[in-house]
């Protein structure tokens, strides 16, 4: 073994001596590089200085963020789109989600385009249900998921939005919340977004969704 035990094993204490929340932290980049870059994202690579003076190459993609909602009719249903996804080679079952690709646009109007867009429904009842980042350790992507409630489809013909592509073939279903969670566990449905949008409604539903934040609540 090299180094002393705090170099080789992580700070640990009691919860309630530790602030058990995310913080903002920058190391220093030595140098940047760009890698690739395409219509949505790029790609490139970091030089980090770690605390202990080490500097570590770090790829990171770059992305706009997202926002994704979990719409839950009267018999606590949640409304859930099936996507083929080219990346992993499957339709996925998931909640509706979109970029946040209009500049200066509030997250939860975003989000309500988006119900509308890829579901064809409006929500009267906001809130923030939980944020994320999809995978911190190679991407900037950061999302924010809304529970919407109060839902009313909007018929064919007020909709101005034309899907095309992937969003051409969506498929619609809705899925009791119970079972939703049910088939998560078993391993059916892989979407981590959709995934986590599902447990914390399951798990906010049990004080009536009174803790969770408004709609138009600052990211942290």
């Amino acid at each position: 073994m090299t180094g002393p035990a705090s170099e080789r094993h992580p700070v640990s204490g009691a919860a309630e001596d530790l602030d058990i929340r995310d913080a903002a932290e920058r190391w220093p980049v030595a140098s940047s590089a760009t890698l690739g870059e395409g219509s949505m994202v790029r790609l490139r690579r970091d030089m980090v200085r770690m605390p202990g003076g080490d500097v570590v190459g770090r790829d990171v993609l770059e992305h706009p963020g997202a926002v994704a909602v979990l719409a839950l009719d009267s018999a606590e249903r949640v409304l859930m789109i099936r996507q083929y996804r080219h990346p992993v080679g499957r339709l996925l079952w998931e909640i509706p989600a979109g970029l946040r690709d209009v500049a200066g646009e509030p997250l939860h109007v975003t989000a309500q385009r988006e119900l509308l867009e890829e579901a064809g429904y409006r929500a009267t009842r906001w809130q923030v249900l939980a944020d994320c980042f999809s995978s911190p350790g190679i991407s900037t992507e950061r999302l924010r998921i809304f529970l919407a409630r109060g839902l009313a489809e909007v018929p064919a013909a007020e909709r101005s939005y034309v899907p095309e592509h992937e969003e051409a073939h969506l498929v619609l279903a809705w899925v009791p919340l119970e079972q939703a969670v049910a088939r998560i566990l078993a391993g059916d449905l892989h979407n981590a977004v959709t995934a986590l949008g599902i447990l914390s409604a399951y798990a906010a539903r049990q004080d009536g969704f009174t803790t969770l934040r408004d709609a138009d609540a600052p990211e942290r």
